[in-house]
């Protein structure tokens, strides 16, 4: 056996788990705190706070009791309240309340009042989310908005902007035709003919110029799609696609829609990448995409995103507009999220879109290979998704716990010790059946 062949691969896997853990570690961290935090100031003492599962490898208990510790397998986490039968609070632990005090009980969480109990349970998700809109809403307020006029603040590397476009330049018409406002941009755009070079009237220093320049969407690689056929195949953020199956193309439109017409077979790229002309062969895979409007719309894809040919001169977001941005990109995940599993269900679209941890992992490295930015935007998803599924309705999750409160609220007296077991066992197996359903996905699917 060549192992000196196989170090490549271990590093790669290693990166990738490595990837997997931190990005796991922090959206677990921040869905236990927020339990932790808001059963603190409910009045509901926490005896263990756990990062990982299994054999405890770092412990200390704070002056408040609580006994913080990291586990052996990094995979969860949990906060267990004084009185809890055991770490997913699935149960009262009878011979502990039973020498309780009547303080002593109120700080446990199966004596705690119901309003404590409920908002100590739904903390985590609500923290998930709290983290994926701080996020978005940092990357909304770093990135900003474009300027109007729309004026160049950079060019990439590419070629046909020879004694072109300048930083600078304010974009006054393409064509002939004066630019609107970025309400209006993208149609404007879709209007413009396919090929390049196109006429565009600018202000340069005061005067106005006529100068050519590629389409505003040139078929350009803005970014690779983690785990995608784009990134299998190494093409890289910057590449300028040249020709595919053949076939010149001008635009980014151009290229999507010899892609879309593939039918999954296999396609020759040529690509253009600073002053060097490669060849690539890759395979398009169908993928589910969600539509503005609701629903999905299921196309062949590479996985590579469109970038505007220059990138514009920006104005910083006020807090509110950035915090309006993080909430808005939390809130369509969400939605595309329930879309997507009512389409899966309905076989509207491929199961395959349910992925499980080797595919997460996978990502996750992939994620970090890009940068640091790309790797912190997958975490804000990755924590959106925890969140949501663990609002699920499923006993054992944090949703099923609050389905047993609005019970307790309702009939005014809680579940059975007896139904709140079997309640539980059900939902372990759920639970269980779709990890393994995940991770089936993970194996035979593309």
């Amino acid at each position: 056996m060549d192992l000196v062949g196989l170090i490549p691969q271990f590093g790669n896997l290693a990166f990738t788990v490595l990837a997997f853990v931190v990005a796991l570690t922090i959206i677990v961290f921040i869905h236990e705190y927020g339990h932790y935090i808001i059963g603190r100031l409910s009045g509901i003492r926490a005896e263990v706070f756990s990062i990982g599962i299994g054999p405890v490898l770092l412990a200390r208990r704070d002056r408040r009791g609580t006994r913080w510790q990291i586990a052996a397998f990094p995979v969860g986490g949990f906060v267990k309240f004084l009185g809890d039968a055991n770490a997913a609070s699935a149960g009262a632990d009878a011979d502990v309340l039973q020498g309780l005090s009547a303080a002593e009980r109120r700080a446990s969480m199966p004596g705690a009042p119901l309003w404590a109990r409920a908002a100590t349970v739904a903390a985590g998700p609500v923290f998930n989310f709290l983290l994926s809109i701080a996020i978005f809403a940092g990357f909304a307020a770093y990135q900003g908005v474009a300027t109007e006029p729309l004026t160049v603040a950079s060019l990439p590397d590419m070629p046909g902007l020879e004694d072109s476009l300048r930083p600078g330049d304010e974009i006054l018409a393409i064509e002939g035709r004066p630019t609107p406002g970025l309400e209006d941009f993208a149609a404007f755009v879709s209007d413009l003919p396919d090929q390049s070079p196109l006429a565009y009237t600018v202000r340069r220093e005061g005067e106005r110029l006529e100068v050519t320049a590629p389409h505003p969407y040139p078929p350009l690689v803005g970014a690779v799609s983690p785990g995608s056929a784009a990134m299998d195949a190494g093409l890289a953020e910057g590449d300028v696609i040249l020709s595919v199956d053949g076939r010149d193309v001008a635009t980014f439109e151009q290229m999507r829609e010899i892609v879309g017409a593939s039918d999954g077979r296999a396609l020759a790229l040529k690509v253009w990448r600073h002053g060097e002309v490669l060849d690539f062969t890759l395979l398009p895979r169908q993928v589910d995409l969600p539509l503005a409007e609701g629903g999905f719309e299921t196309r062949w894809l590479i996985g590579i995103s469109a970038r505007f040919l220059f990138e514009p001169a920006t104005r910083r977001l006020g807090p509110l507009e950035a915090l309006q941005a993080g909430i808005g990109q939390t809130a369509y995940i969400i939605r595309a999220s329930l879309s997507g599993l009512y389409h899966m269900i309905a076989g509207n679209i491929s199961s395959c879109n349910l992925r499980g941890p080797i595919g997460i992992a996978e990502t996750s490295g992939q994620a970090a290979a890009q940068g640091g930015a790309d790797f912190i935007w997958f975490i804000a998803v990755l924590s959106t998704a925890v969140g949501f599924l663990n609002l699920f309705p499923i006993p054992i999750l944090d949703g099923g716990h609050l389905a047993f409160y609005v019970y307790e609220a309702v009939a005014r007296r809680k579940p059975s010790e007896r139904a709140l077991n079997i309640l539980m066992g059900i939902g372990l197996v759920l639970v269980l059946s779709l990890m393994v359903f995940g991770l089936t996905n993970d194996m035979r699917c593309p």
